[in-house]
């Protein structure tokens, strides 16, 4: 039984530093102290009576009894969602079409729309997964109300935006020759996201060729698991066993970023502002900000690394 002391925004901070696998980021993300939020997180273990982190490096992961409370907490804070959207806004109804990045949508986002189904079971969801191109195509020409891609893809103002890191990751049996030209697995063109992949690659003088495209993430995937090239990848993609992550030394350039934009045609509309509610609660990452604008399209991030956009 959880202690009545473990409150809900002590479950969604810690939440967030599960998903985040960083206090640093998650701290400066909630304007706090790193120093309080550690000591936050201690009390939790405390309360609970496990230790719920292990620190393999720079970061954080959960422990065996981590994945456990991590479960239920996401469990408790949907529920806690969800009943207080079906008591504030049950009488809500009409229809709201949503457009998603596939790279997105494979990971939390699927629960998230499952939430607003329960929440508000008068709205109905038309929902378009595409590539970012596609949807970019879709929202101007306002075929949807609601869209979550990458900001360099949709023409116009995004509500929130956030950055997505990309590593550099190949079969977990695969130790690229720095003899040969490096294959790779990248999107078809026109993708802005694999011109930037190569612009990294040249800008290191780094040889290589294309042996696999796709507009599918998934297959992409798929081809990098199966020994096929190096891909650039989103954390989602990364399965224990089956990929690993490449680093510099390795012969590929450093980490990339992608910024990633929520886009709301109308936020007057009760339909449209409920969706956009339980979605941002259901992002792959914690949003770094909110804007009235798309962010940068290049340059450095917080963390030094390139920024680039698809």
């Amino acid at each position: 039984m959880i202690p009545e002391q473990i409150g809900l925004d002590l479950l969604r901070t810690y939440v967030a530093v599960c998903r985040q696998g960083s206090l640093s980021k998650v701290a400066a993300q909630m304007g706090r102290a790193q120093s309080a939020l550690s000591m936050q997180m201690r009390r939790l273990e405390s309360l609970v009576g496990r230790q719920l982190f292990q620190r393999p490096g720079r970061g954080v992961v959960p422990t065996a009894e981590g994945e456990v409370l991590l479960g239920y907490a996401t469990r408790i804070l949907a529920l806690s969602e969800e009943a207080l959207s079906r008591l504030r806004q049950a009488e809500i109804s009409g229809a709201v079409r949503i457009g998603l990045a596939e790279e997105v949508a494979t990971a939390t986002l699927p629960a998230a729309l499952g939430r607003l189904n329960r929440a508000y079971p008068d709205i109905r969801l038309d929902v378009v997964v595409e590539h970012a191109l596609a949807l970019g195509r879709l929202w101007g020409e306002g075929e949807l109300d609601v869209a979550i891609a990458p900001t360099s893809a949709v023409a116009g103002d995004a509500a929130v935006t956030w950055n997505v890191a990309l590593e550099w990751m190949c079969a977990v049996d695969c130790t690229p020759d720095s003899s040969r030209p490096l294959d790779l697995v990248a999107f078809a063109a026109p993708c802005l996201w694999r011109q930037r992949m190569l612009e990294a690659l040249v800008a290191l003088g780094r040889e290589h060729r294309i042996t696999f495209t796709s507009q599918s993430i998934t297959a992409l995937a798929a081809a990098v698991e199966n020994g096929l090239g190096i891909g650039l990848l989103p954390p989602e993609s990364l399965r224990t066993g089956a990929l690993r992550v490449l680093k510099p030394a390795a012969g590929v350039p450093e980490p990339l970023t992608v910024q990633y934009g929520l886009y709301a045609r109308d936020r007057r509309s009760a339909v449209v502002d409920a969706a956009v509610g339980v979605l941002v609660e259901g992002l792959p990452v914690l949003p770094v900000r909110t804007s009235g604008a798309n962010g940068p399209a290049g340059g450095l991030n917080g963390e030094g690394r390139v920024a680039m956009t698809r």
